[in-house]
């Protein structure tokens, strides 16, 4: 999937007149062209044969455009001797965050939903997954904010007047989670750090965090965020990236963090990371 880029990444190189290759993910093009490599496939919502998990695509804020994706468990058929379907007001809200290294993959991804639709058909909960707009069309922290604007945006249902009806009618906003995987698991980590140190309203309690294989940059700014965040020059001045540095690090919104390595996983290191960053904080999670 190709995409049109008319502006110079950084001071020492102008993409109108060179190429730019970061294998398995995106190649910068002569003449201003992005091609993505891998997770460009999307597929439609709908209702899941196996699992009866009902997806629909939403749309999150029109400016700047951000868009979702939420899925609702199979509700019952009945529920007491009248015979009414089965109330499922006061499920757990999962808020998601896609990876791909902040410059691919999408909400509406077919290993997106297959995952979500496993998650919702066996926790029984809500789910919304975040179409964030993508690096380097978007330069980062675009990501950063279009995420923690969904977050604000979920968090005006909690008087039960907001605009999407699943969030009013099913969901127990004292029992949200966000989480997400590789750099979804970063801008998770980033809307629970500032859950807690900016104003979304009263109503909604962040319980905890899910961070699958958590991205954060361990010794110095690779190649492909210099080009992703072209603000952030050097890891020891961007938090977002380093949890080093981070003066915020201790103070996250939830007192629950579960943390997923997997043990062949050549980055592992950085979940590792994640985890004695926290707890030399102070974290009591």
């Amino acid at each position: 999937m190709a995409t049109n880029i008319k502006r110079e990444l950084s001071v020492e190189l102008d993409l109108e007149e060179f190429t730019l290759d970061f294998s398995l993910f995106l190649e910068f093009v002569k003449y201003g062209h992005v091609d993505r490599y891998i997770l460009t496939v999307e597929e439609k919502p709908g209702i899941d044969p196996i699992t009866g998990v009902q997806t629909k695509d939403i749309v999150i804020s029109n400016d700047p455009e951000i868009t979702g994706r939420i899925f609702l468990p199979k509700m019952d058929e009945t529920g007491d001797d009248t015979g009414d379907p089965k109330s499922k007001k006061g499920l757990q809200l999962f808020v998601h965050f896609h990876g791909g290294s902040f410059c691919t993959g999408s909400a509406f991804s077919p290993i997106t939903k297959e995952f979500l639709t496993h998650f919702v058909y066996r926790a029984q909960v809500v789910a919304i997954t975040v179409n964030f707009r993508l690096a380097p069309e978007y330069p980062l922290p675009i990501a950063y904010n279009d995420c923690w604007a969904a977050f604000k945006w979920i968090a005006s249902h909690t008087n039960g007047n907001g605009s999407e009806p699943w969030l009013n009618d099913y969901v127990d906003f004292n029992r949200v989670f966000v989480g997400g995987e590789s750099s979804g698991a970063n801008l998770a980590h980033d809307v629970a750090i500032r859950a807690s140190v900016e104003p979304i309203g009263d109503g909604l309690k962040l319980v905890g965090l899910l961070a699958i294989q958590p991205y954060f940059a361990t010794r110095e700014i690779t190649r492909l965020i210099q080009y992703l965040y072209p603000s952030s020059r050097e890891l020891n001045n961007e938090p977002k990236l380093n949890l080093n540095i981070d003066p915020r690090l201790c103070k996250l919104a939830c007192d629950k963090v579960l943390i997923c390595v997997a043990e062949n996983d050549k980055f592992k290191e950085r979940g590792l990371t994640y985890y004695y960053s926290l707890k030399s904080r102070t974290f009591d999670g």
